[in-house]
């Protein structure tokens, strides 16, 4: 079963038009000295513009903060005090006074709460020159109160100027993180954006000038040799480690010239991305010398805007000037010339099209966007909506299910397409083998826990389809589902179908006869057919539900179906999920403890493909039916006669269920440094195998497995992954293997999981140290109930 949702009513497969993702593109000037008038904003919304940011202070507070530092400094330099952690303990720093009328043009207005603000790039928060680092952030504070106070909702902060991991930068990176923090505490209603780059590349034409640039002697200095690319997402992780995750900070990722390699292009899409932005040395002319962009760059714009919050595209210095637009309407551009337009010949040309250097740029884009491939069936508003939305799992058992969330599970016509395939394959075999049947000349086929009946549905159309008689029983114990179930058989099935109303575990079989004298007597079900799996497979009881209800099927002939299926697990980061956890622990303590059924999609999968070590591995494996001699030992424990007590069992339990614990040992190994937030579950299931002729061995599955789905049952849908978070992000350098754990216990009367991660790196040919563990987590308050 997929998780319960409160939608009902829709299909997933239903008509949907051929659309793409939409862009929504943003203007940035970095000239700028003051907001836009709302003649130049108009003019912005009339090239397709939906967003521009515009500066809190202007170029004179820039001269007012230069003056009070360079003063400083050169006072410091006079008394021969230095400027750095030698100084004095008495030093003083000099403090800025407030904002006068004449360092800002932004003031409140109706049209304020539309900018995006962006504070003075001039600063430098990571400088190691004390003095410069506590004025920035003083300047940064003063743009956040004032702009906050203002009516902006968003605020766009300039990244650090270098790495922690490069260059000595960690004491900078630590100043930054903090000034964020406290940028963050000082306007609690304001979103906060890191305007940082994919990775660290040559600079290139002239740098901004910053404070930094008064001290000469104490700059920092780039250093040549090899690029290291994570340099940066590894500061911005320190940032919003610093800030706890903060949901109110996000990410305005600057495009490189070069496209990196496809790990990092991953990492940062599980990022909080908020706005791609592209400056002009990001674009190249193509032939007819219009600007483009390279088929790497494209390609990782595409996936960027598959997420369910879509980036924004930031044009940066490069779009149109509206410097010409005065306040009284006036167009101050010069009047244009023969030479602005073509000549008879040149505007023949198929190629040419008529475009001014304040449109290329939107024209080239929305070109763009629709060279995007199209949604797919999985990418229906519906099915987007559900995007890492996080969900709690069922509890089948205990609870009944509502109506919308059978309708959900119905619609998803790949899923009961197998079913039916698999039946039909079953019957289709039984009649070959000619195999006895419970009853003569009847297969006898059984739905335990029938829901609505859609399986039901299958099962008679593969009978129909196949030509062999049956006998059909329906058990469900959910009462309002039981009438419904009635009122199917007496307007679809035509009466064909037994329906019980019972739990499938205390259900003794067919009903052969009922007599004073005999009493009743039952028979045995000859292929007995349910829907129980979870997203782990296990994790909604399947093999205690099917254990319970194994003593009507058959012998020795009995099937099964589904036959087998299996769990399977890889660590992934996901930092949104983690936010939105992290965030439900404030009020509800077992949020971390909790295996959330989602549908993941903002997420890195750290651990790379590597032979004798894939990026997803299998934890365990169920099969039905189980020996004999296991239900005998389950009865044995049951009724106390087993010699020697429980055997070890939990919670002094009998130990009636422990042939359904397992546990698992898996290695993954991460080439590159990361972190994981916790472990993405999936599941696989052989619904039949044929035994024999020819095509002995062929299986009907369905998988939500992420590398196998699509050969086994593509565009199914009823079931999300599992994600079983950590309660603290794991950070791991880079060669690491990623150690799991992870067991599936119970004490006979509810089953839960347990997991641990732990990182290992090589520090020699046969020697290994753990560099990070995670906490034993467990979810056993969360238990499913037997």
């Amino acid at each position: 079963m997929a998780s319960e949702s409160e939608a009902g009513g829709f299909s997933f497969r239903g008509d949907y038009r051929e659309n793409r993702p939409m862009f929504t593109l943003g203007y940035h000037d970095s000239k700028r000295e003051e907001p836009l008038s709302e003649l130049q904003y108009g003019y912005l919304l009339n090239q397709d513009f939906s967003v521009a940011t515009t500066p809190i202070t202007n170029s004179r507070f820039k001269s007012r903060v230069f003056k009070v530092v360079s003063d400083h400094l050169a006072t410091l330099k006079a008394n021969g005090e230095k400027g750095t952690s030698e100084a004095t303990a008495n030093r003083a720093d000099p403090i800025l006074l407030p904002l006068t009328p004449e360092d800002t043009g932004m003031f409140p207005s109706q049209a304020v709460n539309t900018y995006v603000a962006y504070t003075s790039p001039w600063i430098d928060l990571c400088s190691n020159d004390p003095v410069i680092a506590n004025i920035s952030r003083q300047v940064l504070n003063l743009e956040i109160n004032y702009a906050s106070w203002c009516g902006v909702k968003s605020i766009i902060i300039t990244g650090p100027g270098r790495d922690a991991s490069k260059d000595g930068g960690s004491q900078g990176i630590a100043q930054y993180s903090r000034a964020i923090q406290e940028a963050l505490t000082i306007a609690p209603a304001i979103t906060i954006l890191i305007h940082i780059p994919m990775y660290r590349e040559p600079p290139v034409g002239t740098q901004t000038e910053t404070l930094s640039s008064l001290d000469a002697e104490k700059a920092s200095k780039t250093t040549g040799g090899d690029i290291d690319i994570f340099t940066t997402w590894d500061s911005w992780h320190q940032i919003r480690s610093v800030c706890k995750y903060n949901p109110r900070l996000l990410v305005a990722l600057k495009m490189p010239r070069v496209a990196p390699e496809k790990d990092l292009q991953n990492r940062w899409f599980c990022e909080p991305l908020h706005y791609l932005t592209f400056s002009p040395e990001v674009f190249q002319k193509n032939k007819a010398g219009y600007p483009s962009l390279t088929k790497n760059h494209q390609e990782i714009i595409f996936a960027y805007m598959r997420l369910k919050n879509a980036p924004w595209l930031l044009l940066c210095d490069v779009g149109p000037d509206v410097r010409h637009i005065t306040d009284d309407g006036k167009d101050e551009k010069a009047p244009l010339t023969e030479a602005d337009f073509p000549s008879l010949e040149e505007a023949h040309k198929p190629a040419f099209r008529v475009s001014t250097d304040s449109s290329v740029y939107c024209e080239y884009l929305r070109w763009l966007e629709g060279q995007q491939p199209p949604f797919s069936v999985l990418e229906t508003p519906i099915l987007t909506n559900f995007q890492d939305w996080l969900q709690s799992p069922l509890q089948p058992l205990s609870d009944n299910l509502e109506s919308a969330t059978y309708e959900v599970f119905e619609n998803d016509a790949i899923k009961y397409d197998q079913y039916e395939l698999a039946i039909a394959e079953a019957l289709k075999e039984w009649s070959e083998l000619k195999l006895p049947t419970s009853k003569p000349g009847v297969v006898v086929m059984a739905v335990a826990g029938s829901g609505r009946g859609p399986i039901v549905t299958k099962a008679l159309q593969a009978a129909e389809s196949t030509g062999v008689k049956v006998e059909m029983w329906a058990v469900e114990k959910n009462p309002n589902a039981y009438v419904y179930l009635l009122r199917q058989n007496a307007q679809k099935w035509g009466g064909k179908v037994n329906v019980i109303k019972t739990d499938m575990r205390a259900w003794k079989g067919p009903l052969i006869s009922d007599s004073p004298e005999t009493g009743p007597v039952y028979g045995k079900v000859d292929i007995l057919i349910s829907e129980l799996l979870g997203s782990f497979g296990d994790n909604e009881l399947s093999p205690e539900c099917l254990d319970g209800i194994q003593h009507v099927l058959a012998k020795p002939h009995g099937i099964s179906i589904p036959q087998s299926y299996t769990a399977h697990l890889s660590p992934i980061a996901t930092p949104k999920l983690y936010t939105d956890i992290s965030a439900r622990a404030q009020t509800d303590p077992s949020a971390y403890d909790t295996p959330w059924v989602v549908s993941l999609f903002s997420l890195d999968f750290v651990a790379q493909r590597v032979p004798g070590h894939p990026r997803f591995q299998q934890a365990w494996e169920f099969s039905h039916p189980i020996p004999d001699s296991t239900l005998e030992a389950i009865a044995a424990r049951r009724s106390g006669g087993v010699v020697g007590g429980t055997g070890g069992s939990m919670a002094g339990a009998a130990g009636a269920n422990d042939h359904n614990s397992r546990f698992c040992h898996l290695t993954f190994v991460a080439r590159t440094r990361g972190v994981t937030h916790g472990l993405a579950g999936y599941f696989e299931s052989t619904l039949y195998e044929q035994k024999a002729g020819p095509n002995k061995g062929r299986k009907t599955e369905i998988s939500i497995h992420p590398e196998r789905i699509d050969a086994k049952s593509k565009d199914m849908v009823s079931w999300f992954p599992i994600f079983f978070p950590l309660k603290q992000p794991l950070y791991f350098p880079a060669d690491t293997e990623l150690e799991v754990s992870m067991w599936r216990q119970t004490d006979d009367t509810k089953v839960w999981y347990e997991w641990l991660v732990e990182a290992w790196t090589w520090v020699g040919p046969s020697t290994r140290v753990k560099v990070a563990s995670s906490e034993l987590c467990s979810s056993r308050k969360m238990a499913c109930l037997m």
